[in-house]
């Protein structure tokens, strides 16, 4: 803690051997985060650039990409920073800030693969009601709620964590996250109770909302010709592939803060590096490969840069 200026410093205590590679770390990851932000971009651009790709899919799809640039952006820069610095430290208040956009960008993705599983449920299952159903003001309210309710949620556990004393100031990771309640003097049951009421709200009941649509999807297509089996297999099987690597993004993120003390500081550090930088990555790449549209507009896009 700072008395002269009355700032909480909190040090971040995860980097192992930072002095040795903290040039090289800094140079790779700032290689990363420059891939992460072109790959997610390129992609947002070519859909917001053609008007075939105007439809609820790819503007469900630009806003995925948009939350994994905000991200990256909420982790990277500040990390940056901290391997160029001698001391790992950040304010009580900015890591308080840095986990509220972490969780709110995570509650936000689960709500928009909510809004994609329902879409893709009323192309395959109801085909003829599509234009009426998933109108674009239909879409703008997904995407505006999906973007809104988690951040207006996690105001609430925010402000309550920022109230809360703290009893010790070394963080043992590379950012802010649930990490954090481990520096609070007291458990507050308030705290939980809303941690509760936040995981079964925008987590547990949108992961069931996105099961129950692609097992319907799943038991329709079944049912149905050759043709709507290969439409539900080349439209759901990027979303599948995305929600699983969120999932498992979201399970280590949680099992992480149980078992850190017994994971050694290397491996830490590694798996968390690994985290920031696959799911941001790898959404562009599944969408970019395998959604027909996207991909014939991406190899347009190279060909054209190639040639010239």
């Amino acid at each position: 803690m700072d008395d002269t200026s009355n700032v909480t410093y909190i040090t971040l205590d995860g980097f192992v051997e930072l002095q040795k590679y903290r040039y090289l770390c800094f140079v790779i990851m700032f290689m990363l985060y420059i891939l992460i932000i072109c790959c997610n971009f390129t992609i947002v651009c070519l859909i917001w650039i053609h008007k075939n790709l105007h439809e609820p899919m790819y503007i469900f799809i630009a806003a995925l990409l948009l939350n994994s640039v905000l991200f990256s952006t909420n982790i990277y820069p500040k990390l940056l920073i901290d391997f160029l610095s001698e001391k790992q430290i950040i304010s009580h208040s900015l890591c308080v800030f840095q986990a509220f956009i972490y969780y709110s960008v995570n509650g936000s993705e689960f709500l928009l693969l909510a809004a994609m599983s329902y879409d893709r449920y009323v192309s395959i299952c109801k085909p003829l009601h599509y234009q009426t159903i998933m109108r674009k003001r239909t879409v703008s309210v997904f995407v505006v709620l999906a973007w809104t309710v988690p951040a207006c949620k996690m105001i609430v556990s925010a402000v309550l964590n920022g109230n809360i004393k703290l009893c010790n100031f070394i963080l043992k990771r590379l950012f802010c996250n649930n990490s954090f309640y481990k520096l609070q003097c007291l458990t507050s049951a308030a705290l939980t109770i809303y941690g509760v009421f936040l995981l079964l709200n925008l987590t547990i009941l949108p992961l069931l909302f996105i099961l129950f649509s692609y097992t319907r999807i799943l038991i329709i297509s079944y049912r149905s010709c050759k043709s709507v089996r290969r439409k539900a297999a080349q439209t759901c099987l990027p979303h599948l592939l995305v929600l699983i690597s969120f999932s498992c993004f979201l399970i280590y993120d949680v099992v992480i803060v149980k078992l850190e003390s017994n994971i050694p500081a290397t491996s830490n550090v590694i798996m968390t590096l690994q985290m920031i930088l696959y799911h941001p990555l790898l959404n562009p790449i599944i969408y970019g490969l395998k959604m027909k549209e996207i991909y014939r507009h991406l190899k347009k896009l190279v060909f054209h840069v190639t040639s010239n």
